[in-house]
């Protein structure tokens, strides 16, 4: 029971921070709040990962600070894309895009999938169709570039999920260290281009300026809680299996919509209800055939 709860937990403040960093990226740039959200949640993974252990590797640093650059792009444009909103319909797509990518490169590999995982991709593509689909005035309609930007977000998490699975199994959290170390370092560069490429000269509002300071502090809350989120999963590890874990924190959606739904009263038509359902289903319908493939094989 206690893993069930620490799963759920996990899922949960992903979700929330989800949400922060949408309302972040709407007081200041995505890109920063991503940056600044990297940062805390680098200092914070550094604080825990000598509690954890693990051999650091040329592999495991190599791999990790590629998946920094995939996963960095990941969550700036899952951050502006929930910014754009409404966060209650676009979360849920990316949930769901970022658990096809890798099970598509699993099936290119040789890989085979049970009845379930084949009927969770048409579920998954079903969803994609409804959480889209606006048959009432007055319904919610996502933006097209926020639709972009989460399907882009979708691709790249799915992208990074791909890379850090190739990272050593002994390796602990020195890949997580260098994915956010990279990830900092690439976002910082970017945010210094876009800097220089800025009209020079203009000076900033107060309005501007209290926009920046309520941003910043809205991205500490976000790093905090994703790398609170990291931790209990990684406890959860210890007390659980894997396969359990990754079904259960598959549900993140469900702390952006929760959170949208009470503090931005996102309304949503039934249909996109339906979508929703379908899209949490089909991403744990994915996460678990895995399972159920090695009970078959089993038996």
């Amino acid at each position: 029971m206690i893993p069930v709860l620490v799963g759920l937990g996990a899922a949960l403040i992903f979700g929330a921070a989800d949400f922060m960093g949408g309302m972040g990226s709407r007081r200041i740039a995505a890109v920063r709040v991503t940056f600044m959200a990297g940062i805390t949640g680098l200092v914070l993974t550094l604080i825990i990962a000598p509690l954890v252990g693990g051999v650091a590797s040329v592999e495991a640093f190599a791999w990790g600070a590629v998946a920094g650059v995939s996963g960095g792009l990941a969550i700036m444009l899952l951050y502006a894309a929930l910014a754009i909103g409404p966060m209650s319909i676009l979360s849920p797509l990316t949930a769901v895009i970022s658990a096809i990518v890798p099970m598509t490169w699993g099936l290119l590999g040789g890989e085979t999938l049970t009845g379930v995982g084949y009927l969770a991709l048409g579920l998954a593509l079903v969803a994609v169709v409804l959480v889209g689909f606006v048959p009432e005035k007055g319904a919610v309609r996502p933006h097209p570039r926020g639709i972009l930007y989460a399907v882009g977000s979708g691709i790249l998490i799915g992208v990074f999920l791909v890379i850090m699975d190739q990272t050593p199994d002994d390796s602990g959290l020195v890949p997580l260290l260098a994915n956010r170390a990279a990830s900092v370092v690439f976002l910082g560069a970017l945010i210094l281009v876009l800097m220089t490429r800025a009209r020079r000269g203009t000076a900033e509002s107060t309005d501007a300026r209290s926009g920046w300071r309520a941003g910043l502090g809205i991205a500490l809350i976000c790093g905090t809680l994703d790398a609170t989120a990291n931790a209990m999963i990684l406890f959860g590890l210890r007390l659980g299996d894997l396969s359990v874990m990754s079904v259960l924190v598959a549900l993140y959606p469900a702390g952006t919509i929760l959170l949208a739904g009470i503090l931005l009263r996102e309304r949503i038509a039934p249909v996109q209800w339906a979508g929703l359902a379908l899209a949490v289903a089909a991403a744990a319908m994915l996460g678990s055939h895995r399972e159920l493939s090695a009970m078959l094989a089993l038996g």
